[in-house]
């Protein structure tokens, strides 16, 4: 039985850290990283460069829409990650930076080379609030995982204030309307989106929504019908889709306040 205890003894203290010898080889951690979730990060990371890229030479348009690739990929690197339980810390922090390229430097940097430029100093202000806006809701966003309500976003997220800047100019591009005619009015947009993003208003995340579950026929159908809708002018229903769910946060905001404020005085009376 001491001989038993004895050895015992021994195992734990070889396993101890702090009882280890000096000599004894640390364990090496795994290198490397994960190719698949990082292949669609960097593929995200490459459309908003060549967003500011097609800016620099004029071509809104392929600017735009290279933004909406960027929101797209974006959302298929942590799904593929998930899926393929390839998730890393790695990850997660280059995903950040790539969202910062993408979402914060290049819509501010196409705003500027379509309309904001012609307002000198108030448009690079502008584009530096969209810019610094997106980097403190990413910092805020990444101190609360773990702790915040999946249900939830606290303020617009960044593809979804990046989207407004892009489907706007998507819109007025096609529409032929010359920035520089807008000017004033895509800097209150571009300055209203990064304000919204670091501010408190609460918004859907739609992470709760389950796609390999059964749905209602009628839900099927009105997918269909939305895809439909879409198709007759892109860039004018992807603009006021993203300009409604932008607005959404506050309205919503008020609306519980409202509703708060009408039963706080409802069980006043009552007593």
């Amino acid at each position: 039985m001491a001989i038993r205890n004895r050895s015992h003894q021994t195992a734990v203290s070889t396993n101890n850290p702090e009882t280890m010898d000096e000599t004894t080889p640390p364990r090496k951690r795994p290198r490397g990283i994960y190719l698949l979730p990082n292949l669609f990060t960097t593929a995200a990371l490459f459309a908003g460069f060549y967003a500011v890229l097609a800016a620099t030479q004029n071509r809104f348009e392929a600017a735009a829409l290279a933004i909406l690739a960027a929101m797209v990929l974006d959302g298929f690197d942590g799904r593929v990650a998930r899926l393929t339980n390839t998730q890393s810390d790695f990850g997660a922090e280059y995903d950040s930076l790539s969202d910062m390229v993408a979402f914060g430097v290049a819509p501010a940097l196409v705003a500027y080379h379509w309309a904001l430029g012609a307002l000198g100093k108030i448009g690079w202000l502008a584009a530096f609030v969209f810019t610094a806006a997106t980097a403190l809701r990413l910092a805020r966003f990444n101190t609360q995982v773990g702790i915040a309500d999946k249900r939830y976003f606290q303020g617009l997220a960044s593809p979804s204030a990046a989207a407004i800047i892009a489907t706007g100019i998507w819109t007025a591009n096609d529409l032929g309307i010359d920035g520089a005619d807008v000017s004033w009015l895509a800097a209150l947009l571009t300055a209203g989106a990064g304000l919204l993003m670091v501010s408190n208003f609460r918004y859907l995340s739609f992470k709760q929504v389950n796609l390999q579950g059964r749905v209602p026929f009628l839900l099927a159908v009105a997918v269909m019908l939305g895809f439909a809708v879409v198709y007759l002018y892109p860039p004018l229903v992807l603009f006021a889709l993203s300009f409604t769910y932008a607005i959404s946060g506050p309205v919503w905001t008020l609306f519980r306040l409202r509703r708060s404020r009408g039963r706080h005085r409802r069980d006043n009376a009552g007593k």
